[in-house]
């Protein structure tokens, strides 16, 4: 059989979580609008009779501004060494800029075997997106246009990815779909109900800390923190009489009970430490070290 990792990378906002979670067929990544959602690599495994991919999600290439961004720019960037597979995504209906293609040329040239992959090719016409192929193929050798929404072209992708993975043994056990820990995926779940309620800078500065989940007759007890970096982003946070944090965990435990497939029993604070992405051993504390 076929197996490896691969590591999916791109710019911001290039739709990689949501690739990743459809050719996996499960929900591994948090999603939203946002550029910055995904924070950590996070490991999706597909098993089919003939291949074991592990797709490895990183946060988007940009300009670092803080402590945590840099961090994350090292784990994507890291991310292409060691691995046996490389698919850059570019969101090709924003058009082709200079950096994309200049990524692009360095990943398809790199060591790694690299597959170029245009995402929502639903939303642009057709004619942008034959130009856009016909200037990639300059130096790209594998270029695979998809729309992760609709599920398109995502067969021929999965066939491309198996051609170009060596053969080999599972790396992971059978049933298996993230290398990430109970804990970890909880805590995403909040923080990504927490980037589509909230505007601006907000959600940018906030973790989620796992105090304990506890199992009770069935019935799991969250117990988490959502960590604020100003004063002033907690009774945004709150709302008027508790009524922003209770939409969002009401939004966050039903996909907590789907995730852990049984009722659970939210409890959530807010608490604040300032500038805590600058702050290196508040970065630890919440979760994010150079540790993989």
């Amino acid at each position: 059989m076929k197996s490896g990792f691969i590591a999916v990378i791109g710019r911001a906002n290039a739709g990689k979580s949501t690739l990743v979670n459809v050719l996996v067929g499960e929900k591994v990544a948090i999603v939203s609008p946002k550029p910055q959602t995904t924070r950590d690599r996070i490991t999706g495994i597909l098993n089919t009779p003939s291949m074991q991919a592990a797709f490895i999600d990183t946060p988007g290439i940009y300009r670092a501004d803080n402590l945590l961004n840099s961090l994350m720019q090292r784990r994507a960037e890291t991310a292409a060494e060691d691995v046996d597979l490389v698919l850059f995504v570019i969101d090709a209906h924003e058009g082709l800029g200079e950096r994309d293609k200049a990524l692009a040329k360095k990943f398809a040239t790199g060591q790694v075997p690299c597959v170029t992959v245009l995402t929502k090719t639903d939303i642009m016409p057709e004619t942008l997106l034959i130009s856009e192929i016909k200037e990639l193929s300059e130096f790209c050798t594998d270029i695979v246009p998809v729309s992760a929404r609709k599920g398109k072209n995502v067969r021929e992708l999965l066939r491309v990815i198996e051609a170009r993975l060596p053969e080999g043994e599972p790396l992971f056990p059978e049933g298996i779909i993230s290398d990430r820990s109970e804990r970890f995926m909880i805590a995403e779940i909040m923080r990504e109900k927490i980037l589509l309620k909230f505007d601006r800078e907000v959600p940018h500065g906030v973790a989620v800390r796992i105090n304990g989940i506890e199992d009770k007759g069935g019935v799991a007890n969250v117990n988490l923190d959502i960590i604020c970096e100003k004063a002033n982003h907690k009774p945004i946070l709150i709302g008027k009489r508790g009524a922003a944090i209770k939409e969002v965990s009401q939004m966050a435990r039903e996909d907590m009970e789907k995730f852990l497939g049984k009722k659970v029993f939210l409890t959530t604070y807010v608490r604040v430490e300032e500038n805590w992405r600058a702050r290196p051993a508040l970065l630890k504390e919440n979760g994010y070290t150079d540790e993989e």
